[in-house]
């Protein structure tokens, strides 16, 4: 079955494929949102979707958040005070879409494929869910849109085609490949001589620290142009060059493959989810989500970098760290949140890890510190 069709039959919506999650986000924002607009968005989150709301136009709100789950705390939002609310659900704890009745919604599923709100499969709440291939279903790569009106869906098939670079069958297979092996290495307990191989053939993009480089003169320069993709392309296709690169029918039979095997996988997860929950450093919102299948279980830690070094010792990569929060990370750029502080010390001390191998990270995470008490006496009753 191909991916679209897995993820129609998860949601009950029209949906549109695509080669990357970033590409469905970019088409999502500018389909309904209109330049100019006020954007709310966590300050956690990839880099490349901060990029993605500039190309579009939009102005970017940077919201509170909440220390328990690294979300978006919208009691604590002004709603009148924008125009739409772009969702993070980080490492699949759901974002309050509830809270965001009637506001214009629009669903970043990339950690959250498998995650549910009161029974509905999130990537069902807002105009639009956009959902990631290379995530939960370690395909490498491709995304899925999925939004409720065939009118919609296939104005945005439009949009994305006006949008596609010309694929390649070597560069599908590569593609394949890679991913294929890297899931072995870490079956076989060899992501160690693999992190160091993919560092040696330069197939890590450089960064400053977990942020790739910013370079504001550039990004001025490339918003001066005016709304659109092109532009920021050189910051948008971090890790993933190939973002708006069409899929051919092998990438497509892998990832729908992939995509089939998650049920498979879900006790799994589970275990391991349950398993990491018991651990005093677990983030707070993980002990009321132990029936959700997490892409990353946070824990909150006392010293994340040395815990990421030795879990790397184990070979257990750590990835999907954003740090520092995007008020820090691009001042000028963002309108900053009205508490950072939470940010601050979230995106500092969260080590997120693969429920799949909870087990080979126990020895490891079972021994860290929690960390220190968070700032402010708001934040600590939260925490308690």
């Amino acid at each position: 079955m191909s991916p679209e069709r897995h993820l129609a039959a998860r949601t009950g919506r029209e949906t549109v494929y695509l080669p990357s999650n970033r590409l469905g986000l970019y088409l999502a924002l500018r389909h309904w949102c209109t330049p100019g607009q006020r954007i709310l968005m966590s300050p956690i989150s990839a880099d490349e979707i901060l990029f993605l709301v500039l190309a579009a136009g939009l102005i970017p709100v940077i919201a509170p958040i909440s220390i328990l789950d690294g979300n978006i705390e919208m009691a604590r939002v002004l709603l009148g005070a924008v125009d739409a609310v772009l969702t993070t659900n980080l490492y699949g704890l759901p974002d309050n879409v509830l809270g965001m009745s009637g506001l214009l919604v629009i669903e970043d599923v990339a950690h959250a494929a498998e995650t549910s709100v009161d029974g509905r499969p999130l990537g069902t709440f807002g105009v639009a869910g956009v959902f990631s291939l290379s995530k939960h279903a370690g395909a490498g790569s491709g995304g899925v849109l999925a939004v409720d009106g065939l009118a919609d869906r296939r104005a945005l098939e439009r949009e994305r085609d006006l949008l596609l670079q010309p694929g390649a069958l070597r560069r599908d297979l590569l593609g394949v490949a890679t991913s294929a092996s890297r899931r072995l290495a870490l079956r076989l307990d060899m992501a160690r001589p693999a992190m160091r191989l993919a560092r040696v053939l330069g197939l890590q993009e450089p960064r400053e620290g977990y942020r790739i480089a910013l370079r504001p003169d550039q990004l001025d320069a490339a918003l001066a142009r005016g709304p659109g993709l092109p532009a920021l392309d050189a910051w948008v296709r971090a890790d993933l060059h190939d973002y708006r690169s069409s899929r051919g029918a092998v990438a497509r039979w892998y990832q729908g493959r992939r995509l089939a095997r998650l049920p498979r996988e879900r006790a799994a997860r589970l275990a391991g989810v349950a398993m990491l929950a018991e651990l005093p450093t677990v983030a707070g919102a993980v002990r009321h989500q132990v029936d959700q299948p997490l892409f990353r279980v946070p824990l909150l830690v006392a010293d994340r970098d040395g815990a990421v070094a030795a879990l790397a010792r184990r070979g257990v990569p750590t990835g999907y760290l954003y740090d520092p929060p995007y008020d820090d990370y691009a001042k000028g750029f963002v309108e900053p949140s009205p508490d950072g502080e939470a940010a601050r010390w979230w995106a500092r001390h969260v080590l997120p890890v693969d429920p799949l191998y909870a087990e080979r990270a126990l020895p490891v995470v079972g021994s860290l510190q929690p960390a220190p008490h968070p700032p402010g006496d708001r934040l600590l009753s939260q925490a308690a």
